[in-house]
């Protein structure tokens, strides 16, 4: 068994004196486990590291073993990645969040919008921007899309400003205005073709958190016995932190 495919490093795990186990979730392939021989060299180790880009090769003699990885870098992010503490924070989040896809499934879409939000990490607003945008396209391919284009109780298709948090529904202002403290807010950097200057506020990206952290903690995380991973929190952390420094200085 062969296959060629370019992939994301998720993260690695030392085997032996000199071998690692390398995750990667791939184009063609999805989230695949493989040994790389010497991945725990000094040789290798930057080139391991979670958020590069990898082109992969893997081999194996039966399609349901673990096999063997030979790996050559194409985009190594990381160096980059280390600069700062949010972008730190949010390849580790998202490393987490492709850990829930199953094993050998492809997911090109996610792959795809993996890599442009891994792209996007020097403007700490435009990479929580992208990392909400990611978690909810994570909803929609775990199966719990939020229907975020219809009014869920009149079936208007604008002026969608709240998100009923039982249904997951958009909900337009007049039907929802008579209960706006239930609901939750739908930042309009969420709705195509809509939003303010640079395309969201600093509340709209605490809404986006907000609103996504709710669906994938009651849908996702809590039937697996999980919660959210401390690399979210500390990513929130770092752009409410930066947000504020910046509103700070404004005259």
């Amino acid at each position: 068994m062969e296959w060629t495919d370019e992939g994301i490093v998720l993260g690695v795990r030392r085997h032996g004196e000199s071998s690692a186990i390398v995750e990667l979730l791939t184009r063609g392939h999805g989230r695949h486990l493989g040994l790389v021989r010497g991945g725990a060299g000094s040789r290798m180790r930057p080139l391991l590291q979670p958020g590069n880009g990898v082109r992969a090769v893997w081999r194996a003699r039966l399609d349901e073993h673990l096999g063997y990885f030979v790996i050559e870098g194409t985009r190594l992010r990381a160096a980059t990645v280390l600069a700062s503490s949010h972008a730190t924070y949010g390849v580790t989040h998202l490393a987490s969040l492709a850990r829930l896809l199953p094993e050998r499934d492809p997911h090109e879409d996610i792959y795809e919008m993996l890599e442009r939000t891994l792209d996007d990490f020097d403007d700490i607003g435009e990479a929580a921007a992208h990392l909400i945008k990611f978690e909810l396209a994570m909803l929609a391919e775990l199966g719990f899309g939020l229907d975020l284009e219809n009014c869920a109780a009149t079936g208007a298709t604008s002026d969608l400003i709240y998100v009923s948090p039982k249904s997951g529904g958009a909900v337009s202002r007049a039907a929802g205005e008579p209960y706006r403290e239930r609901l939750l807010r739908l930042p309009p950097f969420l709705r195509e073709g809509e939003g303010g200057a640079n395309g969201w506020s600093d509340q709209d990206l605490q809404d986006g958190f907000q609103l996504t952290g709710l669906f994938l903690l009651r849908h996702v995380l809590e039937p697996r016995g999980q919660g959210h991973s401390d690399a979210r929190d500390g990513f929130i952390n770092a752009v409410t932190k930066h947000c504020a420094k910046a509103t700070a200085v404004l005259p």
